[in-house]
């Protein structure tokens, strides 16, 4: 029998019936983008900032503060560099786009602020205005970095010119201990200021001073010359009572009695003060003149004139001394004769000396004549709350 052949359209139908079963097929082409690639990545945006002071400014005061902020872009680093290469440190943001200058600037001086990122650095400068060492306030600060001191010992601030805007510079000027122990600024003048806590320092203390200044406005066109710090240990609780009704000294350490001396103090006219003094300056031997009391002739009973005072220790600025006094050991115990120091056998005298430190309290008794707080460091003879009505931020 004979086969006929199949017409065209069927064979074809035929072609593609068995395409779709044996599974090839065509896979259709990504489109492509009008740029011909597959895919394209958004450009990133370069990098801008705005930084103040503005770029090329001039007598931009010490007390700004410099910051840079990114307009577009992000920041990688912020340099603010002084022409000596040191640097204003420095904070940046955690979306890394805006820094802030933690210190003020210098007078005088040239910027150079350079802000860096990934697509590119901006840089600016300004200029500082020049300030006199009459516009500026140096701060000196006692007790001296490092020393060892009493629980007595105040923290205090000397300025060689004025502070006007006390609360200004007391936001910036911080005293930490540890153990942490609450206190307080006392502004004794406007180139004086002094820290204590609540009560005596604990034994064992450490204190930190930290005076964020440089550049501060002081007020009155006057600004802070340098930041200045102090770290200093606080040692034992040495207590030196002092009775002058009963011419007995009783000396403590952390509590405990270690010795009772026989003394003289202030004669009539001369008593010494009553009320709690610290130990401000210690000589092994130290020049004792009578005009530094107000008496200078030389045909007076009372004057004197002595080179060799030995183990002397200072409690007021006024003139008042803990020292040895071998002239008067027939009196010590017995009566007072001295021009308002206490007098002490020259073997006391170099036990104690031996002893104290500078910050050893002083509570001396038996007396009408009161202890001013402002003679020598007093400060304890004001109450707490007293004390805290000098603060410029009460």
């Amino acid at each position: 029998m004979r086969v006929r052949p199949l017409p065209v359209v069927v064979a074809s139908m035929l072609l593609v019936a068995l395409s779709a079963l044996s599974g090839c097929a065509e896979v259709p082409e990504r489109p492509e983008s009008a740029s011909g690639s597959q895919s394209a990545e958004p450009s990133a945006q370069p990098l801008a900032a705005d930084i103040s002071p503005a770029d090329k400014a001039k007598d931009v005061p010490v007390d700004s503060t410099v910051t840079v902020s990114a307009t577009s872009g992000e920041f990688t680093g912020v340099k603010v560099a002084k022409p000596d290469g040191h640097t204003v440190p420095g904070s940046l943001s955690a979306d890394k786009k805006a820094w802030k200058a933690n210190e003020l600037l210098d007078p005088g001086l040239r910027y150079t602020v350079t802000a860096t990122g990934e697509t590119g650095t901006v840089t600016s400068t300004f200029t500082t205005r020049s300030l006199t060492l009459a516009q500026q306030t140096f701060a000196t600060v006692v007790p001296v970095d490092g020393t060892e001191v009493g629980v007595g010992m105040p923290v205090a601030v000397y300025f060689d010119v004025p502070v006007k805007d006390h609360a200004a510079f007391e936001k910036r000027m911080h005293v930490t201990s540890t153990p942490a122990q609450a206190g307080s600024w006392y502004w004794v003048s406007d180139k004086e200021a002094r820290f204590r806590p609540q009560k005596y320092w604990t034994p064992g203390t450490t204190i930190k001073v930290d005076l964020d200044l440089n550049g501060a406005s002081a007020g009155g066109g006057v600004y802070g010359q340098h930041d200045r710090t102090a770290t200093y240990k606080v040692g034992d609780a040495h207590i030196i009572k002092i009775n002058a009704a009963s011419h007995q000294m009783k000396v403590f350490s952390n509590g405990k009695l270690l010795r009772t001396i026989p003394v003289t103090t202030g004669k009539p006219g001369f008593t010494t003060r009553s009320g709690i003094k610290v130990i401000s300056e210690k000589h092994r031997v130290k020049e004792m003149r009578s005009e530094t009391i107000g008496i200078s002739d030389q045909g007076s009973a009372d004057y004197y004139d002595l080179d060799d005072v030995e183990y002397a220790m200072r409690i007021t600025n006024s003139g008042e001394f803990i020292h040895a006094a071998p002239w008067s050991t027939g009196s010590q115990g017995y009566a007072n004769v001295s021009h308002g120091c206490t007098g002490i056998s020259t073997a006391n005298g170099a036990w104690l000396y031996g002893l104290a430190r500078v910050g050893d309290v002083v509570e001396t008794t038996g007396t009408d004549r009161p202890m001013e707080w402002s003679n020598g460091f007093g400060d304890w003879n004001l109450s707490w709350a007293e004390y805290q009505k000098g603060s410029a931020l009460r």
